[in-house]
């Protein structure tokens, strides 16, 4: 079966409806997605209705910020209770930091001359929004003709090293982990930074950690041997996925999947049958 285990979707800073996924999945010929928006599981439950009957399963997931040191760490959460108060309570304080960190953002940008507003952000995002991000910052930049392209925007504007770079600032690592196993889900580290490795993964464990995001579309080899040996070290299970967001940044959803036997102890504790 294939797989892909990290989505997004227009809940999040996707440019695909949660029914668009669906069909773009499907056309892909995946079998199990995640719909994984940041700080979100708002887009799950219409995935599911549009999966229904159509030989796609849509596990419920997100992708939590946390910040260490001013750099971002994400960790997905898997099998989430979506009605869990941790998930409610998460999207809650998220849109309001979001929107906060927004603001600081463009004001940042403001100062660098580079004229965007908030409302050309909001604007950028689409009606169908629910967590404002850097990808909506980025499409209005593009709008705007400060940047090319997405890609562009990030390298020129607002990536992590840039001035205009806020951290989201939701917590830290292992809170994120807690806040996962608070709502029933498994937490994953997401698309790990080598760097930080050493110094992170050990704590993150003590918190509860099950597992490290290992296959991903632009991983070397040795990036992936590396992950593969640090999941064996620390018992964790592995996953991968696309970290699909849109057309500008990835290839169509399907032309990159993980296979069962890459994800048996994931789908074991997932509990997913062929």
């Amino acid at each position: 079966m294939r797989h892909d285990l990290h989505i997004h979707t227009t809940a999040s800073d996707g440019v695909f409806s949660p029914e668009q996924i669906v069909d773009a999945a499907i056309a892909g010929v995946l079998h199990v997605i995640a719909i994984s928006d940041h700080d979100t599981t708002n887009a799950v439950m219409a995935a599911r209705t549009a999966a229904q009957g159509r030989g796609l399963t849509v596990i419920a997931a997100a992708e939590v910020s946390s910040t260490h040191q001013g750099r971002e760490v994400h960790v997905l959460g898997y099998g989430l209770d979506l009605g869990s108060p941790a998930v409610t309570g998460l999207d809650t304080r998220a849109q309001d930091r979001r929107m906060e960190r927004m603001g600081e953002m463009v004001e940042k940008l403001g100062h660098q001359d580079i004229a965007v507003g908030m409302e050309d952000v909001l604007e950028a995002a689409g009606p169908d929004h629910h967590m404002i991000g850097r990808p909506h910052l980025a499409a209005a930049l593009v709008e705007l003709g400060h940047a090319s392209s997405v890609a562009n925007a990030f390298d020129l504007y607002i990536a992590n090293h840039h001035p205009a770079f806020v951290p989201t600032e939701l917590g830290s690592p292992h809170q994120a982990v807690e806040l996962i196993l608070a709502a029933g889900g498994l937490p994953v580290w997401a698309h790990p930074p080598m760097d930080m490795l050493d110094e992170l993964l050990p704590g993150m464990v003590e918190a509860g950690l099950s597992g490290i995001e290992v296959y991903r579309p632009g991983n070397s080899g040795r990036t992936t041997r590396k992950l593969q040996a640090v999941a064996e070290e620390y018992d964790l299970f592995v996953t991968g996925g696309s970290d699909w967001h849109n057309l500008d940044r990835n290839d169509p959803l399907g032309a990159f999947w993980v296979t069962s036997g890459q994800l048996k102890e994931f789908r074991a504790r997932m509990q997913l049958t062929d």
